[in-house]
C-alpha cells in the first residue's frame, strides 16, 4: 500500500528520474543540431522504445505465466487515442517547439503547465468547482506563460521563431492533460506498465507515416554516433527505465509525494541547457517560470 513517506532508496530513484527526464529536452536539442528533424527524433525514439517495451513485456510473461499481455478489443480505440495524444502528436509538437524556442521553455510549459490543465479539465469532466485559491493560481500561471512567450514586453516579439515555438509548445500540456486523464481510467483496468508499453508501440507506428511523408525515415541509416547515443538515451533511459521507476515508486508512495519531485524537472533542464548548450536565460523567462511554479502550487495544494 502507498504511503506518504518516501525511503532514501525511492528518493534516489526519483532523483535519477528527474535527471533523465529533465535532461531529455537538452538531448533532443543536441539531436536537432545534428540535422535530425523533430518527426525523425520522435519516430526513432518511439519505435526503438517500443522494441524495448515489447522485450520487457515478453520477459515479464516468461517470469509470470499468468501475466496478461492482451487487452480487450473494445479498449483498442482508447489505446490508439492515447498513443496519438501522448506520443505521436505530443513528441512531434514538443520537439518542434524545442527546435524553435529552446529546451528550457519546453520544460517549463510541459512540466509546470500540465498540472494546471489537468486541474481545469478535471473540473469540467467531473463537474467540480474551482476554489478561489485555485483560480488565483491559474491566473498566476497564465500571467507567467504570457511573460515567457512575450519575453516581458507588450509588443510583438522581434524573434518570431521563438514566439511561434512558444505558442506551439502550449499545445503540449493540453495533450499531456488529455492523455493523463484518459489514461488514468484505463490504467485502473490494466497494468500501467502494459498501457504505457502499448501506447509507446502504437505511437511509434503512427509516427512512421509522418516520417515517410517528410522523407526523414532514411536518416536512421545516416545518423552520427552522437545522434544514436541521443536516441538510445531517450528510448532506453527516458522511456523504458524512466517509466519503470515512475510506476515502481508510485506503487509504494502516494501520488502527491511522487509528483512533487517533477516540479524540479524544469530546473534540471535549465541547468543542462546552460551548461551544455550555452543557453542564455533572460530575467523575463526566469520570472515567468517562477510565476507558473507558484501558480501550480496554489492549484495543486488546494
Amino acid at each position: 500500500m502507498a504511503t506518504r513517506t518516501i525511503s532514501l532508496f525511492n528518493a534516489l530513484l526519483m532523483l535519477a528520474l528527474i535527471i533523465f527526464w529533465g535532461s531529455s529536452f537538452v538531448v533532443v536539442k543536441i539531436a536537432l543540431r545534428d540535422e535530425l528533424t523533430p518527426v525523425a527524433i520522435a519516430t526513432f525514439r518511439s519505435v526503438i522504445a517500443g522494441g524495448f517495451f515489447l522485450a520487457a513485456l515478453l520477459f515479464k510473461k516468461n517470469r509470470a505465466r499468468d501475466y496478461k499481455l492482451l487487452v480487450e478489443k473494445k479498449d483498442a480505440p482508447t489505446l490508439l487515442f492515447l498513443a496519438l495524444t501522448g506520443v505521436t502528436f505530443f513528441f512531434t509538437i514538443q520537439y518542434t517547439g524545442i527546435q524553435m524556442a529552446g529546451p528550457s521553455i519546453a520544460a517549463i510549459f510541459v512540466c509546470l503547465l500540465s498540472p494546471i490543465f489537468i486541474s481545469v479539465f478535471s473540473t469540467r469532466i467531473f463537474k467540480e468547482h474551482l476554489m478561489k485559491s485555485q483560480i488565483f493560481g491559474i491566473g498566476l500561471a497564465v500571467a507567467g506563460a504570457f511573460i515567457v512567450i512575450t519575453r516581458g514586453t507588450l509588443s510583438f516579439p522581434s524573434n518570431r521563431e521563438f514566439f511561434l515555438g512558444s505558442l506551439i509548445l502550449l499545445f503540449t500540456p493540453v495533450l499531456w492533460a488529455t492523455y493523463s486523464l484518459l489514461g488514468k481510467k484505463i490504467m485502473e483496468k490494466y497494468s500501467p506498465f502494459l498501457v504505457v508499453a502499448y501506447v509507446t508501440m502504437l505511437g511509434g507506428l503512427c509516427l512512421i507515416p509522418f516520417s515517410l511523408a517528410e522523407n526523414s525515415l532514411h536518416q536512421i541509416f545516416t545518423m552520427s554516433l552522437s545522434s544514436w547515443l541521443a536516441i538510445l538515451f531517450l528510448s532506453l533511459t527516458c522511456s523504458l527505465v524512466g517509466y519503470y521507476i515512475w510506476f515502481y515508486v508510485l506503487e509504494q508512495v502516494k501520488a502527491a509525494v511522487t509528483s512533487s519531485f517533477l516540479f524540479a524537472e524544469p530546473l534540471v533542464t535549465v541547468l543542462f541547457a546552460v551548461t551544455f548548450l550555452g543557453e542564455e536565460l533572460s530575467l523575463s523567462i526566469l520570472a515567468g517560470g517562477l510565476l507558473i511554479f507558484i501558480g501550480v502550487r496554489f492549484v495543486t495544494a488546494s
